[in-house]
């Protein structure tokens, strides 16, 4: 619920945003700032999440993020001006950024080793079926109202139903959250041996013997006390090489393009020449693509590993991002304003759909799902919270830049734009080869 709370406030926006326009009459940045404000916000939030979980628990985090999802969807929805939007949508960001957190590092210290990665994939697929599901609310709530900037229910426009209909996840979350057991690393923290005990024999069963396996939690946690953020400082420019390692495959994850196409696909097919329900149906499918190839990564993460996958997440994303770069840098131009947009002919424009949807089965069986999967695991117990914070709030940070950067770039040439994405996997792909260590089969005990 975490996960799908994630990919759902995150684009919820996408079937408001004329309407909100409308609404307003905000300035273009004023504007921008609504649609993009809940990265910022998920950034602190993902900062905080880490030293908030490790002092009260993983747990005490979801019910938060909980009621702040709550209570940003109501406010969002009843919003008296777009200032108080944009405010309330910077405080559903940080519920987003502290369940971006939280999910896979409690997900990674429940489950057993064989198999944590499948287990770890389902973040991935609870944020790519929220985004799904958010599209689905958009178009069923604008339909019903015949246009989103309608009147709906009680006299609210179905705009503002879009953002309050994320209120019954929230509730769910919540009440979810409730029923499942604390952390048994968090419990060890705590001094909580008996709690922790029952856990691991619930998880994990008594093999290796729970007695033995709580003295190894123990020596890895550390004390309590002593926990903070000072503990990933390192030799490599402050911080330890694998906080580094971790920042970098977050932000990697990001700068090879791939929230271009959720935010901005329906309005790119749009522009290049496709007709305005066409762009609407390739978003669609694109969406459910992105479904179906995280089941794939559910299904080979535990068996293939992590490192095998994310090289051919990299090559696949290289080979196809260098597709759609050819084909939009040579493709005959049009002035639209005071932009000049590539027009695609029916042999390119089938080569960039298919060339686009490859694009995201590519990151979809790979560096989507396992990037949280290996966030969760690979650093230890004693820096999890903490270094999965940092790396969290960097790939937000990441997120926020490729979002805000992407117009300027297309609006230069959609063939740059693509070209610096396909120069990114290029260097995901070198970046996997020497720096990611396989985590696959390991105790998070083993973790250094």
């Amino acid at each position: 619920m975490g996960g799908f709370l994630f990919g759902f406030d995150t684009a919820v926006i996408n079937g408001a945003v004329d309407a909100i326009k409308d609404w307003s009459g905000a300035a273009s940045w004023l504007l921008g700032f609504a649609v993009a404000g809940a990265l910022l916000g998920s950034a602190i939030g993902a900062w905080l999440a880490g030293p908030l979980a490790d002092r009260y628990g993983r747990i005490a985090v979801m019910k938060i993020a909980a009621a702040i999802f709550f209570a940003s969807s109501i406010g969002t929805g009843l919003a008296w001006d777009i200032l108080a939007l944009s405010l309330f949508r910077f405080l559903g960001g940080t519920a987003i950024g502290a369940a971006s957190v939280i999910a896979p590092a409690y997900i990674a210290e429940v489950s057993p080793a064989s198999y944590r990665g499948r287990l770890g994939s389902l973040q991935q697929l609870a944020i790519v079926t929220g985004i799904f599901v958010a599209l689905l609310s958009d178009y069923a709530l604008a339909t019903a109202a015949g246009g989103a900037e309608k009147p709906l229910w009680f006299g609210l426009q179905a705009w503002r139903w879009m953002f309050i209909a994320a209120a019954i996840p929230s509730v769910i979350y919540a009440g979810l959250a409730g029923m499942i057991p604390e952390s048994p690393r968090y419990l060890v923290l705590k001094k909580r041996y008996g709690d922790a005990s029952d856990v691991l024999r619930r998880f994990v069963g008594n093999w290796p013997p729970v007695e033995e396996k709580i003295i190894e939690i123990e020596k890895s946690v550390g004390d309590e006390q002593t926990r903070s953020l000072r503990d990933l400082a390192g030799p490599s420019f402050g911080l330890l090489p694998v906080v580094w390692t971790g920042i970098l495959l977050s932000v990697f994850q990001q700068f090879v393009g791939i929230n271009v196409i959720f935010y901005y696909s329906a309005t790119l097919w749009h522009a290049v020449g496709f007709a305005q329900d066409d762009a609407l149906a390739i978003t669609v499918i694109t969406s459910v693509t992105n479904i179906v190839v995280t089941l794939v990564a559910i299904a080979l993460i535990d068996r293939l590993g992590r490192k095998p996958l994310l090289i051919i997440g990299s090559l696949g994303m290289a080979l196809t991002l260098g597709v759609m770069t050819w084909v939009f840098g040579t493709a005959p131009t049009v002035m639209v304003g005071d932009s000049a947009q590539p027009q695609l002919g029916p042999v390119a424009g089938l080569v960039a759909v298919i060339a686009a949807n490859l694009y995201v089965v590519s990151f979809g069986v790979s560096w989507g799902p396992v990037v949280w999967v290996l966030l969760g695991e690979m650093f230890n117990n004693r820096i999890r919270a903490y270094a999965l914070a940092v790396a969290a709030a960097a790939q937000w940070i990441a997120n926020y830049i490729v979002s805000q950067t992407f117009p300027m770039l297309a609006g230069l040439d959609l063939g740059l734009a693509y070209g610096t994405y396909t120069l990114m996997a290029v260097l995901s792909f070198v970046f996997v080869l020497a720096k990611i260590r396989e985590t696959r089969g390991l105790e998070l005990e083993e973790m250094k």
